[in-house]
C-alpha cells in the first residue's frame, strides 16, 4: 500500500483559501544543507565543551598515576631526610667520638661534602614536566651515597685503629718525660719571648725545667729517628734525641746533657733515653719537649693524662697557658 504524498499548504488572505506551497529544489538542497551545517556545529561545540568540562578514561588514568607518582616521591624525599638524619648522628660520632679516642684526624668536610658531577649530570630532566622535582630528588640520593661512601671507608679505618688499639695505646706518648716530681713546667706552647733571639715567635713544645742530670724518659713506644749534638735540621737544639712511636706520632727532646740511647734502637715507653741539660740555645737547665702529630707540631700538655691526677693536669695546663719567656 502506497503512502499518500504529503504537501504543505498556506492561507492567502487575499483569496481567503488554502494554496498549495510548491518547494523548488534549490530550497530544498539548502534547508537540508542548513540543517547538516547546524547539526555539524553544534556536535563540534558539545565535543570542545565536553573536552573542557569532562575527563576520557585516559585522562582520568594519567591523573591518577601523576598524584601517586607525587606523593610517591614525597615519602621518598621524607625517606631521605631521615636517613641524612642517621648519617649525620653517625658522622659526628665519627670525628667527635671515635677519632677522639684514637687521636686521629676527622674526615674534612670537603671530602664528605665534594661535588658528585657537573651541572649536566641532571640536563636529562629539564624538557620532563616534573623534572625540577626529579631533579632535586635524584641530586639529593646521589649526595646521599657519596656521604655514605665516606662514611663507610672511614668506619674501616676506624675498625683498623681498634684492632691495632694495644699497640697504638703502647705508642701514644702518654706520659711526663721527665717526673713530675723533679720538674716544674715553666713555658708551654705558643707565641713566647725568645731569651736568647730576644723576640716573640712559636713556641712549638714545652720546657720543664729540672736539674742537671735529671732523667728523662720515652714516652711512648717507639724508634729513635735521631740522638747526638745539633743534628741537620735542628740547630739550636743542642743534644736532642727523636722518637718515631708509629701511627702518625713523633717525639723530640731537646737541650739534653746526655743521651743514652742510639739511632735505630727500639725503645719501651719509660725507658730512660737520656738526662736534662742546657745545650743549645737555651737560657738554663731544663728540657725542650714536643709532639709532632701526622708532621703537625701540637701542645704535649694533653698528652700527660697517664701521670696527673685531675687537680694535677689543671695545674700544669694552667701553668703551660701563662705567656711568659721560654727558656729556649
Amino acid at each position: 500500500m502506497m503512502k499518500k504524498q504529503r504537501h504543505t499548504y498556506r492561507f492567502d488572505p487575499h483569496t481567503l483559501r488554502y494554496e498549495k506551497v510548491f518547494v523548488s529544489l534549490r530550497d530544498k538542497v539548502r534547508r537540508i544543507s542548513f540543517n547538516v551545517l547546524f547539526g555539524v556545529v553544534l556536535g563540534v561545540v558539545i565535543v570542545v565543551v565536553g573536552m573542557q568540562f569532562m575527563e576520557s578514561p585516559s585522562e582520568r588514568a594519567m591523573k591518577r598515576e601523576l598524584a601517586q607518582f607525587r606523593r610517591q616521591s614525597k615519602l621518598l624525599n621524607e625517606r631521605v631526610d631521615r636517613a641524612e638524619k642517621v648519617l649525620e648522628n653517625l658522622e659526628e660520632r665519627d670525628d667527635n667520638l671515635y677519632r677522639t679516642i684514637f687521636s686521629s684526624e676527622p674526615v674534612s668536610p670537603s671530602e664528605r661534602y665534594s661535588g658528585i658531577g657537573g651541572v649536566e649530570r641532571y640536563a636529562e630532566f629539564d624538557n620532563w614536566e616534573n623534572g625540577a622535582l626529579l631533579k632535586s630528588t635524584t641530586r639529593r640520593v646521589d649526595e646521599l651515597t657519596k656521604r655514605l661512601y665516606v662514611e663507610s671507608k672511614s668506619l674501616d679505618e676506624i675498625y683498623e685503629m681498634a684492632r691495632t688499639k694495644n699497640e697504638r695505646m703502647a705508642a701514644m706518648p702518654a706520659i711526663m718525660p721527665v717526673a713530675k716530681t723533679q720538674c716544674k713546667v715553666v713555658s708551654g706552647f705558643g707565641m713566647r719571648f725568645h731569651p736568647i733571639l730576644k723576640h716573640h715567635r712559636l713556641h712549638s713544645g714545652i720546657d720543664m725545667a729540672a736539674r742537671q742530670g735529671t732523667p728523662i724518659y720515652a714516652t711512648g713506644d717507639g724508634t729513635v729517628m735521631v740522638a747526638g749534638r745539633n743534628p741537620e735540621g735542628l740547630s739550636g737544639y743542642g743534644v736532642v734525641v727523636v722518637i718515631n712511636h708509629g701511627f702518625g706520632f713523633q717525639t723530640l727532646y731537646a737541650h739534653m746533657n746526655s743521651t743514652k740511647v742510639r739511632k735505630g734502637q727500639h725503645i719501651k715507653r719509660g725507658e730512660q733515653i737520656g738526662t736534662v741539660g742546657s745545650s743549645g740555645m737555651s737560657s738554663g737547665s731544663h728540657l725542650h719537649y714536643e709532639v709532632i702529630l701526622n708532621g703537625k707540631k701540637v701542645d704535649p700538655v694533653y698528652y700527660f693524662f697517664n701521670d696527673l691526677t685531675p687537680e694535677e693536669y689543671d695545674e700544669v695546663l694552667e701553668l703551660a697557658r701563662q705567656e711568659n719567656q721560654s727558656m729556649s
